[in-house]
């Protein structure tokens, strides 16, 4: 079979009379275009028709970059979420713990104003860190000791009022039993009236209960206790409990009196240690000076001896039955 061109090729010029024409056309249609702008509605109109086809065919790559820049975008946005987030928490802990050294620094201020109002050698600041091992006594473990100056018998106040006494005292540490403990007893009057009474701990509850007190008395709800500083120990004066509750029963002598303590016996965290020597040494010093000099008693006691200037006669009879005694041998 022969092999024939395509008629296509068969007609007309041949390509290279082709290629010259349109290579001439196009260098035209440049000048022109150039010179005279002869092109640009022609190319207005092609672009018009070509804008669908370039838009659709630029989809994929505005798809793909829009991707992109979606998943970079989210990436970022999270990023920042979590950078946001993690200040956010920092922030708040910040503003916890400026509220928390902002309440401490007033309860100090006010446990310092406290200690300087009562007449006390001085005040010894501590700090609560930990509760006592016994779970049925109420006991606290301060962080001053004897080497601070902290010792036995001590009482301790916070900002409100009277918190306990200090019971054992170690090198640096300190136990202090509240006076809701079952072996606190502490003299108290009521600031209403100045009557008299002792207030005992270990109520459930945290309560504390005024014992022998007559059925009669004067007691009623909402009364201020006060330390009568009776006993030398308590300065006069620091509040310790508020009546809550008075039972009276005509069958009984006594009436049934519950306290609520006014300090906060297991909220607070600082506490002031009061230093009584002073007080201790002036209760002291007025026995001492009412008591007679050595120089006054030396009369009473001569007058109260009998005399001892006649030492003869105790001798005298001796040496007579020694001579007796020789004369008879």
């Amino acid at each position: 079979m022969e092999y024939t061109p395509p008629p296509l090729f068969k007609q007309g010029p041949s390509a290279r009379v082709r290629l010259a024409f349109f290579v001439a056309l196009s260098v035209g249609l440049l000048f022109l275009d150039s010179r005279f702008a002869a092109m640009e509605v022609v190319r207005k109109a092609v672009g018009t028709v070509l804008y669908p086809l370039q838009k659709i065919a630029s989809l994929p790559i505005e798809w793909s970059q829009a991707g992109v820049d979606y998943a970079t975008s989210l990436d970022t946005l999270q990023s920042e979420n979590k950078t946001l987030i993690l200040e956010q928490l920092q922030d708040k802990q910040r503003l916890h713990e400026l509220e928390t050294l902002r309440q401490e620094n007033e309860k100090l201020r006010k446990l310092m104003n406290v200690g300087n109002t009562l007449k006390v050698k001085r005040s010894i600041l501590s700090e609560i860190v930990s509760d006592a091992r016994d779970p049925f006594s109420r006991k606290i473990i301060i962080g001053k000791g004897l080497i601070q100056g902290v010792k036995e018998g001590m009482p301790v106040i916070d900002e409100l009022g009277l918190l306990g006494q200090v019971t054992r005292a170690f090198p640096s540490r300190a136990e202090v039993s509240l006076i809701t403990d079952k072996e606190q007893i502490i003299p108290v009057e009521n600031l209403r009236n100045g009557i008299r009474s002792v207030a005992y701990g270990g109520l459930d509850g945290g309560l504390i209960e005024l014992r022998f007190m007559a059925a009669n008395a004067d007691i009623e709800n909402n009364d201020l206790l006060v330390t009568s500083g009776l006993d030398g120990v308590y300065p006069r004066g620091i509040p310790v409990a508020r009546v809550i509750r008075v039972e009276r029963n005509s069958r009984y002598a006594f009436a049934s009196i519950f306290c609520e303590p006014i300090a906060g016996v297991e909220r607070h965290r600082f506490v002031l240690v009061l230093d009584t020597f002073r007080e201790k040494i002036a209760n002291d010093a007025q026995p001492a000076a009412s008591a007679p000099m050595p120089g006054n008693n030396a009369p009473n006691t001569e007058s109260a001896s009998p005399p001892t200037n006649n030492p003869v006669p105790a001798t005298a009879p001796t040496s007579t039955n020694t001579t007796e005694a020789g004369n008879g041998n």
